[in-house]
């Protein structure tokens, strides 16, 4: 990925700073994006520390002409870009039918029309010059039924659709589209599930009462893992794939 720009959004913390740390690994340039500017600037001072090329751009997805500024910025100071990571996510727990309105407009502003906004702006950048590629992180909820989830399962179905969609129609301009679904991975957003001790064993093994059946594999994700899984779609390695929704997850949705 040498001399290739790569915009990850959500790169503050958890999965996007590690696909921020991959790419830059693997020799890109990126543009690291996320609305909490602080978390964001100590993610990017890790990484130029360690001699990658990172710079921080304070942006909300949730916002058109926010995303639209970000983009032009990006492209103008460290040149066009040949990726887009869409890792920015938000997390709301309730049953469906107790979801406030705040919770279900959040959920889906951050992880399906944050993904609209972003993806359109640095498409419509690649389609001229004929070339790019997309990841957008969803997750093994977009096709498997969770109790307390249904907002964000139901924002990740939309985000996943979208992007295959998206790939459809670009696939002509050489632009390819795809999708990482994690399973659960060791980061805030899933210890913030946790209520006590037992929430990481649950998670693992399975909650009958939950309708789960736990993680085949016996263990949770890495960032690294979800992080790998993106490089590799980003990457010639893959230059034959696109629409395609690649699921790490341990074998918690049994492959389906």
């Amino acid at each position: 990925m040498e001399h290739r720009t790569a915009l990850v959004t959500g790169a503050a913390g958890g999965i996007g700073a590690a696909v921020a740390r991959a790419l830059g690994e693997r020799g890109a340039t990126v543009a690291a994006v996320d609305r909490d500017a602080e978390r964001l600037l100590q993610t990017v001072q890790k990484l130029t520390a360690d001699g990658l090329n990172a710079e921080a751009f304070p942006a909300d997805v949730t916002g058109r002409a926010d995303v639209e500024a970000v983009v032009d910025t990006v492209e103008r100071r460290l040149g066009p870009l040949d990726f887009l990571v869409n890792a920015a996510g938000v997390l709301r727990l309730a049953e469906a039918r107790h979801l406030s309105d705040q919770d279900w407009e959040t959920t889906l502003a951050v992880n399906a029309t944050g993904v609209f906004l972003m993806s359109r702006a640095v498409v419509n950048r690649m389609v001229p010059r004929g070339r790019g590629a997309i990841v957008t992180v969803a997750s093994n909820a977009a096709g498997t039924a969770r109790t307390d989830m249904a907002a964000y399962a139901a924002s990740k179905a939309a985000a996943t659709m979208f992007t295959k969609c998206l790939g459809l129609e670009v696939a002509k301009h050489g632009i390819r589209c795809n999708i990482v679904a994690p399973g659960s991975t060791d980061t805030p957003m899933l210890s913030s599930m946790w209520h006590d001790e037992t929430g990481r064993k649950g998670t693992i093994e399975g909650r009958p009462e939950a309708y789960r059946v736990g993680i085949p594999l016996g263990r949770l994700a890495e960032p690294e893992h979800i992080a790998d899984a993106v490089a590799f779609l980003l990457s010639d390695q893959a230059a034959h794939i696109t629409m395609h929704g690649l699921t790490v997850d341990g074998g918690a949705t049994l492959g389906v």
